[in-house]
């Protein structure tokens, strides 16, 4: 059951209780904290940067599992999640798709069985209003690479070919974006080398698989032990 949906307090955002009235029913009540009266066994977190850190204020508190989908993370913040998570039970994802968390597992997969000869290249699609860029699960699937080759992701990750011109560096890991129109997502991993290539995408056409991912990690973590998780974890 539904207990709350926190949203910022009026003057904290133009309209941010308004904007989300009428979406949840009345036994979940909107408001801009937890009741103490109210009992919760998770929170499930899309506030973005801004809302996180409270977010995760209030799981420590209550000593309660934390859901999040947040992304864009400072590397402040999830450095405060990881230490959030010797004491409660934290999953954080860039992606709630359980679609998306078998195309980590099997990109891993792949690029530790083809080994170096193989360049990678991860090429997302948004729509046009989406802030961050590459984004997170791109991300994911970049250092799900890195680390199934044992690469530093930070030193092979390549996200602009235009100040560096020149052939391809061998190892690297290669990022397009593109921001067009209402497009909900979808990411694509090339893995090309002479004569054959293999392409493994997914994409999104209904945004509540989202929430139902959502809704799927936050009833596995309930009951869990403190811990740092990953909704490939939820597969399982």
């Amino acid at each position: 059951m539904l207990a709350a949906a926190l949203v910022r307090a009026r003057g904290e955002g133009e309209g941010a209780l308004d904007a989300v009235a009428g979406v949840f029913p009345p036994a979940a009540p909107l408001a801009d904290r937890l009741d103490p009266a109210v009992a919760v066994d998770v929170l499930v977190d899309f506030s973005g940067v801004g809302g996180f850190d409270r977010a995760l204020q209030e799981c420590l508190a209550r000593r309660i599992p934390l859901v999040s989908g947040s992304t864009g993370l400072s590397p402040a913040q999830v450095d405060a999640a990881q230490r959030a998570a010797t004491r409660i039970p934290v999953l954080l994802a860039a992606n709630f798709s359980l679609g998306v968390a078998l195309l980590r597992r099997l990109v891993a997969s792949a690029a530790a069985a083809l080994g170096p000869d193989f360049d990678v290249e991860i090429c997302e699609v948004h729509h046009r209003a989406k802030v961050d860029a590459p984004s997170g699960t791109a991300l994911a699937l970049g250092h799900a690479v890195a680390a199934a080759r044992g690469q530093n992701f930070d030193v092979v990750a390549r996200f602009d070919r235009h100040d560096a011109p020149g052939p391809r560096v061998e190892g690297e890991i290669g990022f397009a974006v593109l921001r067009a129109g209402d497009v909900v997502g979808e990411h694509t991993v090339l893995l090309a080398t002479e004569g054959e290539r293999l392409e493994l995408s997914h994409r999104v056409s209904d945004r509540t698989i989202f929430a139902r991912g959502a809704v799927a990690a936050a009833c596995w973590i309930v009951g869990r032990s403190p811990g740092w998780y990953d909704i490939a974890d939820v597969l399982s």
